[in-house]
């Protein structure tokens, strides 16, 4: 680390609104701790901010005393982008406020607010913006790597609902980045990842949703994978934009409504959302449970914000988790193949691979609107690797990257931004396609220094 004197760093104490937490102060190790428990990074300082100000004094402090800068909102990115070594953290956690104009059907969201905090706010008026699956992640980071969740199909992106940020910049301006002003900013943040500034507030579209929807799981034994896969690939052309359906491979969790005897076994989980009329629901999702004869099912209505919540269980903060991802267009048959080899071969009860069915609304936004590029995505398949042993690093990684390459010829070649590891530098431009020269244009403007460089890091052109 750069060195900074014992002033500088009293000085900084004294023009916060905030807190500056150092490394012997209580709560420290806690304070630097985030959901993926693979990454163990020991800042040299954390300051949680509490307005703008603190914000724009910690990008100068880092700045001016040459210290690496990391950037926490919700602390759930996979790459660990949150914490850095030796350096300062600008920590959201003190700001996570949700205001909500149901006139107006407007959301203005502070950077440390999660989805679960979103969802709070905006359900209370029935309204909401596409977002994640699990409401423990950060608004902040899904939305500025793209943002896709149970509502994209028929509202789209999450950035596509974005209608400006707040944006301190590197040389600490407060910009506002919308469709009228800085609109070069405005088109790399919505997707673009925090390379560009610090984004202290943003604005999005609701829409009407809920406050009740129709859902839930159907569940089939794996030898009947190989043909659910098949019908539910020719499905998803008819299935209405109301209705989102991910399918899901991996052992069993013990839910109560499927019998003992499957609790660990191999399976595949279709995980569905209908926001349309919840009178409708049963007629919408009949398709599904055409797939297969399921071992159990769980279907009905039930709050949004209890969907949006269905999954935290199963990724909760504290184990150790590694990734692999590819865009597909199609679940092509050879890939069915690749995948029906790999779940047999399950490393840990917690991992599992997931089809996040998109298309709808994503697919009819113009490649360049936006800095995330993928729209010809389908879906996003995520190789998720899960467990819980240090000891099992190498098999459960080796797993995931082992069908990370087989399944690559049968994938679009690009990436969902959000789902990368930390090792995975080398896939930016994939993640980005054809926008990616822009986004290196306007990354030279905003940020010429690269300050903002913990992240998955579009390099400056000087």
């Amino acid at each position: 680390m750069a060195h900074v004197s014992n002033s500088a760093i009293e000085e900084l104490k004294t023009a916060i609104r905030g807190q500056l937490m150092l490394p012997d102060d209580a709560g420290f190790d806690e304070a630097r701790s985030i959901w993926n428990a693979m990454i163990d990074r020991r800042p040299a300082m954390i300051l949680r901010c509490a307005g703008v100000a603190d914000v724009r004094r910690g990008i100068a402090f880092a700045r001016e005393n040459g210290l690496p800068l990391a950037i926490r909102g919700g602390g759930h990115n996979i790459a660990g982008s949150a914490v850095c070594d030796d350096g300062l953290v600008l920590d959201f956690s003190l700001m996570k406020s949700v205001r909500i104009d149901p006139f107006a059907k407007r959301a203005y969201v502070e950077p440390g607010a999660t989805l679960a905090d979103f969802d709070h706010e905006a359900q209370a008026f029935g309204l909401a913006t596409p977002l994640g699956i699990n409401s423990t992640t950060g608004v902040a980071g899904l939305t500025l790597g793209g943002g896709f969740g149970w509502l994209s199909r028929r509202y789209g992106m999450t950035v596509d609902n974005l209608i400006s940020a707040d944006v301190v910049t590197a040389d600490g301006e407060l910009l506002r980045a919308s469709a009228e002003s800085n609109e070069d900013l405005f088109w790399a943040i919505r997707g673009g990842g925090g390379n560009f500034g610090v984004v202290t507030s943003f604005v999005f579209e609701l829409h009407p949703v809920g406050p009740m929807v129709f859902g839930g799981l159907v569940v089939l034994p794996l030898d009947q994978a190989r043909d659910a896969l098949v019908k539910y690939r020719a499905a998803t052309p008819d299935m209405p934009d109301e209705l989102s359906v991910w399918a899901v491979l991996r052992l069993a969790p013990p839910l109560p409504f499927l019998p003992s005897d499957v609790h660990g076994k191999p399976v595949i989980i279709f995980a569905m959302c209908y926001t349309g009329p919840t009178a409708n629901g049963p007629s919408a999702v009949a398709p599904v449970k055409t797939f297969g004869t399921p071992v159990g099912e769980h279907l009905g209505e039930m709050p949004y914000a209890m969907w949006q919540k269905a999954f935290d269980p199963l990724l909760a903060p504290g184990s150790r988790n590694y990734w692999k991802s590819h865009n597909l267009a199609s679940i092509d048959d050879g890939l069915i193949e690749a995948l029906l080899q790999s779940i047999q071969n399950l490393p840990s009860p917690q991992c599992e691979i997931f089809f996040g069915q998109i298309g709808g609304q994503t697919q009819r936004v113009p490649v360049n609107a936006t800095a995330y590029s993928s729209r010809d995505t389908q879906y996003a398949m995520n190789v998720h690797g899960r467990w819980e042993d240090p000891a099992d690093d190498d098999r459960c990684i080796s797993w995931a990257r082992a069908f990370f390459d087989a399944s690559a010829p049968f994938s679009l070649g690009s990436v969902y931004v959000n789902f990368m590891t930390q090792e995975e530098a080398g896939r930016v431009a994939d993640a980005y396609g054809p926008n990616y020269e822009r986004l290196v244009a306007v990354k030279s403007r905003y940020d010429p220094n690269n300050l903002f460089s913990h992240n998955q890091n579009i390099r400056p052109a000087v």
